[in-house]
């Protein structure tokens, strides 16, 4: 993370901006003045000769200036050629061909003149060339015939161009020439080897020349090469060899300069071009090259190396740069150096560059002109492009050397002056006019600007004038104070008034004031201050696998009156925003981290007025590169050394190399892993099998993983040899039970050592004295017939391959095929351990009549029934395992309370043999499963009912359950209530003891042994629980129990009046439907009442179901209760009845633990509380 520097090229722009206001006023365009050229062509014009030709001459003046030219310093008279013309309104000139002619024909030395009434404006003097590009010459080349290990220059010669023509080597084909330290081009553009070797032959050589102009390349004839060698097989393996140059036969040789020739040389260079010094040496082995400078350093801020060390190039010389450097070739055979002495010369350069000169009548000044360079330049005066010496002369004007003094100028005073400085390599001309002008002060830009400014920045308020005499010029703030110079101020020749930094309280309107003996002019600049942009919370650097995400912060802080713009660059350049990246106001996130997704993020925030740059550089680890160049050297019978160059690591170091080998005689295309080394190697010695076809491959592995395979390596096949080991894994087992089938594993490439690979397979009985059975086999499998049941042999497997057989082998143990067993077990005995389990106990059967290996006795039981009459249970067949040449074991998970049959049986690796005798035995009660589906409902605030199936196991005849329930409120829990039941009852009603609390239930069922498995349910929590747990208990409250004692009394009232009202015959505002609402279209609803008639004894229709399903006849007793659900009838405050009609409860129908007495109306009023 960084907050980056201002790039270079703001620190150039403000340096020309200060250095900008030193410079001269200039004259207002629309008052009279000399000449002054300000656009030409370079001095040595070079043009392409398919194009016009345009020589530049640009200059301004009041009157405008008119232009001539010369050529060859002589008048160029443009009206006689009809192919040259001048630009209007300038004095370009224009060569036209279009019509025909011939470049060359115009070149020469062209000068231009600008004239005006004034004085006359002088340009460089232009030099024209026409670009030529020649062809090569025609020749036919010999082959060159060169000594292995000898130096060699090929030349190239190529044809003078102009400019010089760029050069580079390639084959004819147009294949580059791949150059190193050994091969390389000189900057001459000749081809130098420092030493030959064989694969150079491999291809020819051509110098090629391309032209700048005209966009050409020219080829000159290829150079073939024929080498000499000791070693004529290019054997590759020998390319990187440690003694390369000895192993092929190449004696060494210390080093020799092949350029520049001799121990000493000399160069002279220009100041401000530069300086490339290059030594090129031959030696055995390719000599190395180091620079140095006698008496110093080389200058590191500006020397750099070229071509593989053998050129220095030192930028931008100066006379500091002078001196001797010397190169030194060195290889292990000696060293020799050569020394070059640099003279730095210099064409003229500025010391006071002559400006122009304005003055008011009877003013003095001057024109300076001096320069230096090696040697040092002469100066001429020249006026309106004239020698000074021939000018009329001028009393007022004085000639002292490299300067003009003018006292008292005139109106008459006013021309051009020109400065030639020249020495030997280059001249300089400037212009500079005298202007003599009685002008009062006047101001040039705009007024009332409005400039806004960074706080603590730097800053500059402009005041453009101009007057003559040359005003002197003040500022002042808000129209106030003493003229504003020095300090945190400074007031520049040209008007400009810099405040070295800026704060709040130089926010204001600043007045400058130009002034002259002929009055004055002043403007008004408004100055405001704005707070600076800035980065709080920089982008960090990051290290960041591939695959994942990254984000990068830039948090900002900016004065709100100024718009915000926040973007991103990538490696200094503007990043593209694409489906993996996310731009936010304050960060930038990467999605899916790639490899080119690495480098330096900045983040830019700028406003109008300035800019905070933050930059932060993101690491992706990647799978490393993959290895290349392969070579083998140090090639032996059974190892070779394996050499390879490192892939990049990808920002995770390698932490491991490994080897693959692929052989193409067992497994052609398949790669097996070889070895492994650590990631710090890139050598390693390899230990090889004989005969076996290598090719080699390496992967490299780093922390994110592996990278691809290397290109395979070249072939190397090792010798054969007899095997050294034999086959693993050898068997003899029967398939049948008349045969004995015998395999192994079979040999792989790097342990056959021969063609041929075959096995020599033994076998005999053993404990016998026969002789040994023998067959030669070419796979990995033999089957031996005819054998006896499960008789064990001797069996040797032995590799052999056409070198020879392997050592000897060991004997392994092998039987022939197993047959059923013929007996079962017998005198089975079993004894009951519990309601689950029994134990079994047998004899031994005889060994002869297992006909195999005992693997086990197995027992087959099944539950043949259950003592339960009405139960139905599976009689699927289930299995007990006794491995071994066991004679007891237990069978556990057995259901209680059943019968069972048992058989056992004895198994051998054929299968089971007879079964034995079916025994029986009958597990005692055991405790019942849980009891099924359990459900707890709550149909109102009053009560719980609780509903469940018998046990799907009873395991025993049940003798009731057992019901545990407890109240809970919060982490309050209440006294464990139990309830037992019969065994037939599987529904309970709970009556709750307040709305509020909540019942945890537990439920088992019992038999004779105990009660089983339990299963456990809470009561659903009320709508309203959410609120109680955080609230006192509301029956508690004193403003309740008062508000349901008023309701109470209330309800009473009602309900005696409506009693007898109906013993008189009164009328109720009921409805004889139940499912017909109330309605204000009901005529009979006026008066708000209903008689009753002799429906009263009718059923009432859509007569109810009860809970247990039946249907319940509706009696004729008009009781309100009889209308409710038990005891649930319920009522508004104001007595009226709420909810419908509902049938009277059977009362013969009621379950064991329902009540059959008739809820009163008390009661319903009661639980309403």
């Amino acid at each position: 993370m960084a907050r980056q520097q201002l790039p270079p090229w703001v620190h150039a722009a403000i340096l020309l901006c200060l250095l900008s206001l030193g410079r001269a006023i200039e004259i207002p365009m629309d008052l009279s003045q000399p000449p002054t050229i300000t656009k030409q062509s370079v001095k040595d014009h070079i043009v392409d000769p398919r194009d016009n030709i345009l020589i530049e001459c640009e200059a301004k003046g009041n009157p405008a200036p008119s232009f001539h030219w010369t050529r060859n310093s002589r008048f160029f008279n443009i009206a006689k050629d009809p192919r040259v013309s001048m630009k209007r309104r300038s004095g370009t000139l224009v060569i036209d061909f279009r019509s025909g002619g011939r470049p060359e024909e115009y070149e020469g030395e062209y000068q231009c003149f600008a004239r005006n009434k004034f004085g006359t404006a002088l340009s460089n003097r232009i030099r024209l060339q026409v670009s030529k590009s020649p062809l090569w010459p025609k020749e036919n080349l010999d082959p060159v015939v060169v000594q292995e290990g000898a130096p060699l220059t090929l030349q190239c010669n190529p044809p003078p161009g102009l400019p010089s023509p760029v050069i580079f080597w390639m084959s004819s084909t147009m294949d580059p020439i791949t150059q190193d330290k050994r091969v390389s081009q000189g900057h001459n553009g000749d081809l130098y080897f420092s030493n030959v070797m064989l694969q150079d032959m491999q291809t020819d050589y051509s110098c090629n020349a391309r032209f700048h102009f005209t966009h050409t390349i020219q080829q000159k004839n290829a150079f073939t090469l024929k080498v000499l060698t000791n070693h004529p097989h290019n054997d590759s393996s020998l390319r990187n060899h440690p003694d390369m140059y000895s192993a092929r036969g190449v004696a060494e040789r210390t080093p020799s300069f092949m350029y520049p020739q001799g121990t000493a040389s000399s160069q002279m260079v220009l100041r401000g071009m530069d300086l490339l010094l290059e030594c090129i040496a031959s030696g055995v082995p390719t000599p190395d090259i180091a620079w140095y400078k006698k008496g110093g350093d080389l200058p590191s801020d500006k020397a750099k190396f070229e071509n593989f060390n053998k050129a220095l190039r030192i930028t931008n010389v100066s006379e500091e740069d002078s001196g001797e450097y010397f190169c030194l070739a060195s290889n292990k055979m000696g060293s020799i150096r050569h020394t070059i002495s640099v003279r730095v010369k210099a064409a003229p350069y500025w010391l006071d560059e002559p400006k122009n000169l304005i003055l008011a009548p009877g003013e003095d000044g001057r024109l300076v002109c001096r320069a230096s360079g090696n040697p040092k330049p002469t100066i001429q005066w020249m006026v309106n492009g004239e020698p000074l010496q021939s000018a009329p002369p001028n009393p007022n004007r004085e000639v002292a050397g490299d300067t003009i003094i003018f006292r008292d100028t005139q109106i008459s005073s006013r021309a051009v002056y020109q400065c030639n400085t020249s020495n030997e390599h280059g001249y300089l001309l400037a212009n500079a006019f005298v202007s003599v002008l009685d002008v009062p002060p006047r101001m040039l830009s705009p007024r009332n600007q409005l400039i806004r400014v960074i706080l603590y920045n730097r800053t500059r308020l402009d005041c453009p004038f101009f007057g003559s005499p040359i005003p002197t010029l003040r500022w002042f703030k808000n129209g106030q104070g003493s003229n504003l110079d020095g300090g945190n101020y400074h007031v520049y020749e040209n008007g400009s008034l810099e405040i070295k930094m800026i704060h709040k309280e130089d926010q204001g309107i600043y007045t400058c004031v130009a002034t002259n003996i002929l009055g004055k002019a002043e403007n008004q600049v408004r100055l405001e201050v704005k707070d600076p942009t800035r980065i709080f919370r920089m982008p960090e650097d990051q290290v960041a696998k591939r695959g994942t995400t990254v984000q990068l912060e830039c948090r900002v802080k900016h004065d709100p009156s100024l718009k915000l713009t926040v973007s991103w660059l990538k490696d200094d350049e503007p990043l593209y925003i694409g489906n993996r990246m996310k731009k936010e106001d304050d960060s930038l996130t990467i999605f899916g981290v790639a490899e080119r997704d690495q480098g330096s993020y900045t983040c830019v925030a700028s406003t109008e007025l300035d800019q905070d740059l933050a930059k932060a550089y993101l690491t992706v680890l990647g799978r490393p590169d993959r290895p290349r160049d392969l070579e083998l050297t140090d090639l032996a019978e059974r190892s070779v050394r394996l050499t390879w160059i490192p892939g990049d690591d990808n920002n995770s170091p390698i932490t491991d190399y490994v080897v693959q080998f692929e052989e193409d005689q067992f497994q052609p295309g398949v790669w097996h892993d070889h070895s492994k080394f650590p990631g710090s190697v890139n050598s390693a010695v390899l230990q090889l099998s004989p005969y076996v076809n290598y090719q080699f491959r390496v992967i490299a592995i780093n922390e994110v993983g592996s990278s691809h395979p290397s290109l395979p390596s070249e072939r190397y096949r090792t010798s054969g040899a007899p095997p050294e080991s034999n086959p693993a894994d050898v068997k003899g087992e029967g398939t049948r039970k008349n045969n004995m089938e015998i395999t192994w594993t079979p040999m792989n490439a790097t342990s056959a050592f021969g063609p041929n690979l075959r096995y020599i397979v033994k076998w005999r009985r053993r404990e016998t004295r026969e002789s040994w059975n023998n067959v030669t086999v070419w796979g990995s499998r033999y089957v031996v017939g005819q054998t006896p049941v499960y008789v064990p042999y001797e069996i040797r497997v032995q590799a052999e391959n056409d070198f020879g057989k392997g050592p000897e082998p060991d004997t392994v143990i092998g039987y022939s095929g197993e047959d059923y067993p013929r007996a079962a077990p017998t005198d089975v005995k079993i004894r009951v351990l519990n309601s689950t389990a029994i134990s079994l106990q047998w004899n031994r059967v005889y060994s002869d009549t297992v006909q195999g290996l005992l693997r086990e006795y197995r027992a087959y039981y099944w539950r043949e029934s259950s003592l339960l009459k009405s139960l139905w249970v599976s009689q699927k067949r289930q299995q007990a395992s006794f491995p071994g040449d066991r004679l007891r074991g237990v069978v556990p998970r057995l259901f209680p309370y059943s019968n069972y049959k048992l058989e056992m049986v004895v198994v051998n690796g054929r299968g089971d043999g007879p079964r034995s005798e079916t025994k029986e035995f009958t597990t005692p009660e055991g405790v019942p499963s849980a009891p099924r589906r359990f459900r707890v409902r709550q149909p109102n605030l009053e009560t719980i009912n609780l509903e469940w199936d018998h046990p799907e196991h009873p395991n025993g005849i049940l003798t009731g359950y057992t019901l545990r329930y407890v109240a809970f409120n919060g982490t309050k829990v209440g006294k464990q209530i139990v309830e037992n039941f019969s065994p037939n009852q599987t529904k309970f009603t709970v009556q709750r003891a307040d709305p509020v609390s909540r019942y945890r239930f537990t439920l088992s069922a019992r038999t004779q042994v105990g009660s089983g498995e339990a299963v456990t349910e809470e009561s659903p929590a009320p709508p309203n629980e959410a609120y109680t747990n955080n609230q006192a208990d509301i029956a508690t409250q004193g403003w309740f129990i008062g508000l349901m004692c008023a309701i109470a009394l209330l309800v009473l009232i009602l309900l005696i009046v409506c009693f007898i009202k109906r013993s008189r015959g009164g009328k109720y505002p009921v409805r004889e439907k139940k499912d017909v609402p109330l309605g204000p279209e009901d005529p009979k609803e006026e008066d708000g009442s209903f008689d009753y008639s002799d429906e009263d004894n009718k059923p009432l229709q859509g007569s109810q179901t009860s809970l247990d399903g039946t249907i319940k006849q509706q009696e004729s007793d008009d009781s309100l209760v009889d209308y409710g659900e038990g005891g649930e009838g319920q009522f508004n405050e104001d007595g009226s009845f709420i909810g419908q009609y509902t049938v009277k409860k059977d009362k013969e129908e009621t379950e064991g633990n329902e009540s059959s007495e008739a809820t009163s109306p008390v009661n319903a009023i009661y639980s309403l509380a």
